[in-house]
């Protein structure tokens, strides 16, 4: 009996998955080689931003895919650039906040983020040192 316990309980993290898989499938079986290779990884986050700001809980394939490709390309292109900037090669935090840096809604939440890093860094400092 505990087979079929389990059975049930895989049976609906299974329709879950399989409903996320099939999603993900649709992606990728648009006509061309080249979409057959690209790999969905923001498809869930960005399903998730459009809910919250304001589009249908379950939006577009095709918006979503949509936003994949421009974040997906604002990502390989701010990379490229922060490569070339400083230090060749290599990525570092100084290099991305010059980059936006005349941007002032990017340049504002990247601080703000930073500043939270920081302080989360600080509190598991003094969790930690408290248990000690």
């Amino acid at each position: 009996m505990a087979d079929a316990t389990d059975r049930g309980e895989d049976d609906d993290a299974g329709e879950t998955e399989q409903g996320a898989a099939s999603s993900d499938a649709d992606a990728t079986n648009e006509s061309g080689p080249e979409s057959e290779k690209k790999k969905r990884i923001f498809s869930k986050e960005l399903r998730c931003m459009m809910y919250g700001f304001g589009d249908d809980q379950n939006p577009y394939t095709e918006s979503v895919e949509l936003l994949e490709d421009l974040v997906v390309e604002f990502i390989t292109e701010m990379t490229i650039k922060a490569m070339e900037t400083g230090r060749p090669g290599r990525v570092q935090v100084e290099d991305l906040i010059f980059l936006i840096r005349k941007d002032p809604r990017k340049y504002s939440r990247v601080k703000e983020l930073l500043m939270m890093n920081e302080e989360l860094k600080k509190a598991r400092k003094a969790f930690d040192e408290a248990i000690y």
